[in-house]
């Protein structure tokens, strides 16, 4: 029998067992403690996962909502302890993930006197979470908790802080575990979905001959996998994905045509560019894909259908918005639809496919490609992949093939370097019976490897490969196409000596890999070995290049297939 909660703090942890929560993966410090003191005491089943730095208990948290769909939880004290995760918490911001961040602050009475360890932790996040507490009363915390996981996990999910004064978390508690929610401004879309803009979406579809259908996150999300696969074969459609749309549609599936974009495969964006009708689901038609927007699918037929009616016309005016949930937004259409007459298209796709497949030369040293092609044949596609920021991670999108849902996780919109090691953390402690595989490059694991302590201390099995070409790879590659071959500030020398350093923490296992030839042996060695951690430091090519690519600001039509043998113009957009 549970006894009933005597503070504040130990009623925090009660609302967390009752919104399923798992773990929380956390660092103390003082104005935390009373909460991590209820962890004890309430002898709760929830795990603390001690953390090494803030900014890895969000990515902890960022990951293992991802790959679970459950939210994530963070816990930290006040001052640099809450202001440490604010890459963390934009990441999950800007790719739509669910975490709840609980943060200490200093007593109600020093609020706003630069008291020791305070920050305004409410107003310094304001533009890139979903909702903010402050919670002044400790009879207050039940409802906030319940309403911070029903805004975090509905609509367009996203992260939400709960920022607890120590003498809130420390106060007496008196109130009702189980209090009704009070948000009578906020309504999020459901499963109503406008029967008239259905069926003006089944007409369109009806009328085209070359469709294209852009899976995004929000298919992932809304656990729509199955219904947008009915609507492909039924349309006999092809489907493109977004980066993070990846396994939203299988990746081996003949209609697939793998992701789009910035670096995404020739066809998908050659399709893209031919298309008579796109209709995007879950996608908010986001620059890296887009490219220039008046240009983007001039003559065709735009629909879009987001959960988020801020994203309707935000990049790309459409002819047919419906703001919805995707999975009842597919569900809604299917019955309104049949086969279209897509024969010569997708044969002339299929010629696209044969023409332009993704490819690497296997002479000279060791590249990026071959590692993580050989990974994802060794795996059977089967691993749950975490990459970082940067060419790695554009070639993993392009060589490992995802064909299930919620298997490839990577910052998209912030493009956070140091993502990956403790992403794939939280990753496997939500799915501990199955493979994680990281890839990531010297630069952002040097961010966060730290973390590497967190997942020796729990023996997690997550297989870490550094593809280190001792550079910042995809700044070198715009300063050499771009700024004539000016480099600066790219450079990584003075690497550590990544073996030695994994094998400094007690359970991990190590490897070199700098011949072709052993890419094989030394994968399946460090595959095979499930008591803890290991790391592959991979010596590979330092001046590859990522191809296929569209130049920041350029239209899909200008897109790069292969290294130019000129110079080009400096892109008109962003990095």
């Amino acid at each position: 029998m549970k006894l009933e909660p005597a503070d504040g703090a130990q009623a925090l942890i009660r609302c967390l067992e009752n919104e399923g929560v798992e773990y929380i993966f956390g660092y103390s410090g003082g104005a935390a403690i009373p909460i991590f003191d209820a962890i004890v005491t309430t002898k709760t089943k929830i795990r603390l996962v001690l953390v090494r730095h803030e900014q890895g208990a969000t990515h902890m948290a960022d990951g293992y909502a991802r790959a679970t769909g459950k939210p994530g939880v963070v816990l930290v004290t006040s001052g640099p302890g809450a202001t440490n995760t604010i890459t963390g918490i934009m990441t999950a911001h800007m790719d739509s993930v669910p975490i709840i961040v609980i943060s200490g602050q200093q007593i109600r009475s020093m609020i706003g006197k630069d008291a020791f360890q305070e920050a305004d932790i409410f107003g310094i996040t304001m533009p890139i979470v979903k909702h903010s507490y402050l919670v002044k009363e400790t009879n207050d915390l039940p409802r906030v908790v319940r309403e911070a996981f029903h805004i975090a996990s509905t609509g367009r999910p996203g992260p939400v802080i709960i920022d607890i004064p120590k003498d809130v978390s420390a106060g007496a508690f008196s109130g009702d575990l189980h209090p009704p929610m009070d948000l009578p401004g906020y309504s999020p879309p459901g499963d109503q979905v406008d029967e008239k803009t259905i069926l003006q979406i089944a007409e369109a579809l009806s009328k085209s001959r070359r469709p294209v259908l852009l899976a995004g996150h929000g298919v992932l999300i809304s656990g729509a996998t199955a219904e947008l696969r009915m609507l492909a074969e039924t349309l006999q459609a092809p489907v493109v994905t977004t980066l993070l749309g990846k396994g939203a549609f299988p990746e081996s599936h003949r209609l697939s045509l793998g992701w789009m974009g910035m670096h995404g495969t020739a066809y998908a964006n050659k399709a893209v560019v031919e298309c008579d009708l796109i209709m995007s689901i879950g996608s908010r038609y986001d620059d890296r894909i887009v490219g220039q927007p008046s240009r983007f699918c001039r003559n065709a037929t735009r629909i879009h259908i987001d959960v988020d009616p801020a994203e309707m016309d935000k990049m790309i005016q459409c002819h047919i918005h419906c703001v919805a949930d995707a999975r009842a937004a597919l569900r809604a259409l299917l019955p309104h639809v049949s086969r279209l007459p897509t024969e010569e298209w997708l044969a002339h796709l299929d010629e696209y496919k044969r023409r332009y497949p993704l490819h690497y030369k296997r002479k000279g040293g060791l590249k990026m490609q071959h590692v993580i092609d050989e990974a994802w044949k060794l795996t059977g596609g089967r691993a749950i992949v975490v990459t970082d920021v940067g060419q790695h991670q554009m070639w993993a999108a392009q060589f490992y093939r995802t064909d299930y849902p919620n298997n490839f996780l990577s910052s998209g919109g912030a493009g956070t370097m140091g993502y990956a090691l403790p992403a794939a953390i939280g990753a496997q402690f939500g799915r501990p019976g199955e493979m994680v595989l990281v890839f990531c490059g010297d630069g952002g694991f040097q961010m966060t490897m730290y973390e590497l302590a967190t997942a020796a201390l729990h023996k997690l099995p997550i297989k870490i490969i550094v593809l280190n070409n001792h550079y910042l790879g995809m700044v070198r590659q715009w300063q050499e196409l771009f700024y004539e071959e000016r480099h600066c500030g790219v450079d990584l020398e003075g690497n550590p000596d990544f073996v030695r350093l994994a094998t400094a923490y007690d359970g991990v296992r190590a490897w070199n890999l700098r011949r072709a030839g052993d890419v094989r042996r030394v994968l399946a060695r460090a595959f095979a070995y499930n008591n803890g951690p290991c790391l592959i430091n991979a010596e590979v090519e330092k001046t590859d290049n990522v191809f296929p690519m569209v130049p920041a600001g350029k239209a899909l039509e200008d897109m790069i297939i292969e290294r130019p043998r000129h110079r080009m113009d400096k892109p008109t957009g962003s990095t």
